[in-house]
C-alpha cells in the first residue's frame, strides 16, 4: 500500500503545480471541509484569479500568501493565494497579496493609508470575487489582506517599512459594498466590516472628502474689504520676498543689515483654488492614466534624474490641489557645514532646473492635475576622512502654468520659485538663488 501511495502523492503534487498560479491547490489545505470546498469551487476560483490579475492596479500587485517581501523576490515566489479559510467561526474566501505602492508617512496617516489601499486594491478584489460567490450559501464572508509600504525619515534618511491591511466583510455587507454607487453607501457596508492595520483595529471613513467639500461650499465668501490677511496669502507672499534677510543665520548670528537697497514691496498672491479634483479617488484615476507615460519617463530620464526606485511618480494632494510628485536624489560636492539654503539653491540650479523641460515633454497640452513637485534628498558628496553630513529634504512645488512659462523661456528660475512653494525639511522657505549661493543665506 505504501508503494502505491507514493506515485499517487507525486501525481497530486505535479497537478498542484499545473493549477493556475492564483489558486491554492486543494492538497495544500489540511481541513477536510475547506479542502472539499476548494475542489468544488475550483473553476469559479480560477475565474476570480484571472479577473484580479487582469485588473490594472495603480502600482504592481501580486497575489501571495507570503507578505512583506521584496518585489524581486515576489516575482520568483509562489503566487497561489486564493483559498477557503475559517475566520471567527465563518467560512470565508481569503485572498492576500503584496502591493508595491509606498506612502510618505508625513503626508498620509494610518487611516489615510488604509483608506487608499482599501479603495485602490481591496475594492477591486472584492468586485472580482463577490459577484461570483454571492449566491453560494457555503461562503459566509471575504477576508482580504494586502501589504503596502510606508516611507518615513529617521535622522533625515528615508526608511521604508511594510504595513499590512486586513479587511473582513460578511457576505451581506460585501454584496452591499460592491453594489454601492456612492461613498455613503459603501460606508454603510463598512460598518459591518473588521479592519485591521498591522493587527490593530481601525475604522475606514470614505465620506470625509465629500463632507469636507460640503463644508467648504457652505462657507461664506471672504470679505475682501477686511484688513486681515488670509493665512495662505500671507505664506505665498513670503516666498516672493527675495531680498529680505532672515532673522538670524544658521550659526545663530544676527544678519548683515548694511544693505542700502530697500526691500521689495509685499505683494499678496491670491489663495490657490482647487482647479482639479484632489480626492483619493481622483488621484488614483490620474495615477492609472499616466502609468505608461510614467514608466517611459523613468526609463529615459533616470541617468540624469536619479529617481528614488522605491518611490515612483505619484499624485499627492497639496493645498487642496493635485500634484505629481517626482522623488529623486541630488548629490553635491559641498563641505559638511554648507547652509541648507545654499544646498537647496544648488539642487535647483544644478539638478532640478535642467530636468524641468525634459519632464514637461511627457505632459504636453492640458492636464488633469495642477502642478509638479520635484522632491529631492540632497546629499553633500563628502571627502574621505570628513564627518558625514545629514541629508536634506527639499521639495519644489510648481504650478503647471508657471512651469509652462519656464519651459517657453518666459520666466526665470527665480520667478518660477517665487510662484511656487519650497519646503526645506518640511518647513516653508523663501529662496533667493543668487543670494543663497553668494552668501550661504537668503
Amino acid at each position: 500500500m505504501r508503494v502505491n501511495r507514493i506515485p499517487l502523492f507525486a501525481m497530486l503534487l505535479i497537478g498542484a503545480r499545473l493549477l493556475p498560479a492564483q489558486v491554492v491547490a486543494s492538497v495544500e489545505i489540511s481541513d477536510p471541509a475547506l479542502r472539499a470546498l476548494q475542489e468544488q469551487s475550483f473553476n469559479n476560483l480560477k475565474t476570480v484569479g484571472q479577473n484580479i490579475t487582469g485588473y490594472q492596479f495603480s502600482f504592481p500587485f501580486y497575489l501571495s500568501r507570503k507578505l512583506d517581501i521584496d518585489e524581486k523576490v515576489q516575482k520568483r515566489t509562489d503566487q497561489h493565494s486564493i483559498r477557503f479559510e475559517h475566520y471567527n467561526g465563518s467560512t470565508v474566501i481569503a485572498i492576500s497579496g503584496n502591493y508595491y505602492g509606498a506612502y510618505a508617512a508625513d503626508k498620509f496617516n494610518e487611516e489615510q493609508r488604509a483608506r487608499q489601499t482599501f479603495q485602490d486594491v481591496v475594492v477591486p478584489i472584492l468586485k472580482a470575487v463577490v459577484p461570483t460567490f454571492q449566491g453560494d450559501t457555503s461562503v459566509q464572508g471575504y477576508a482580504v489582506e494586502v501589504s503596502h509600504h510606508v516611507i518615513s525619515k529617521t535622522m533625515g534618511m528615508p526608511i521604508e517599512r511594510p504595513e499590512n491591511l486586513m479587511v473582513y466583510l460578511p457576505q451581506a455587507a460585501a454584496v452591499k459594498l460592491v453594489a454601492a454607487q456612492t461613498n455613503l453607501a459603501m460606508q454603510g457596508a463598512l460598518l459591518d466590516a473588521d479592519v485591521l492595520l498591522n493587527a490593530k483595529q481601525l475604522s475606514i471613513w470614505l465620506t470625509d472628502e465629500d463632507q469636507a467639500s460640503a463644508r467648504d461650499s457652505a462657507q461664506p465668501s471672504p470679505d475682501v474689504n477686511k484688513t486681515a490677511t488670509p493665512p495662505f496669502a500671507a505664506t505665498v507672499a513670503s516666498s516672493s520676498i527675495a531680498a529680505l534677510p532672515a532673522t538670524k543665520t544658521d550659526a545663530g548670528r544676527p544678519p548683515d543689515l548694511t544693505t542700502t537697497s530697500p526691500p521689495p514691496p509685499l505683494t499678496l498672491a491670491p489663495p490657490l483654488s482647487p482647479a482639479h479634483d484632489a480626492s483619493p479617488q481622483a488621484l488614483a484615476a490620474l495615477q492609472s492614466s499616466i502609468q505608461g507615460v510614467s514608466n517611459h519617463m523613468l526609463k529615459e530620464l533616470e541617468p540624469e534624474a536619479h529617481f528614488v526606485t522605491y518611490a515612483p511618480p505619484a499624485f499627492i494632494p497639496f493645498h487642496r490641489q493635485a500634484y505629481l510628485e517626482l522623488s529623486m536624489t541630488t548629490t553635491l560636492t559641498e563641505p559638511s557645514d554648507t547652509s541648507r539654503y545654499k544646498l537647496a539653491a544648488l539642487a535647483f540650479d544644478e539638478h532640478i532646473s535642467p530636468l524641468i523641460r525634459r519632464v514637461l515633454t511627457y505632459f504636453q497640452g492640458d492636464q488633469n492635475f495642477d502642478g509638479i513637485s520635484f522632491s529631492t534628498t540632497v546629499r553633500p558628496r563628502m571627502k574621505p576622512g570628513t564627518p558625514a553630513a545629514r541629508a536634506l529634504s527639499v521639495e519644489f512645488f510648481f504650478p503647471l502654468d508657471a512651469l509652462r512659462r519656464y519651459e517657453s523661456y518666459d520666466c526665470t528660475g527665480q520667478q518660477l520659485i517665487n510662484e511656487g512653494i519650497v519646503l526645506i525639511n518640511g518647513e516653508r522657505a523663501g529662496l533667493d538663488l543668487e543670494l543663497a549661493q553668494g552668501t550661504g543665506r537668503p
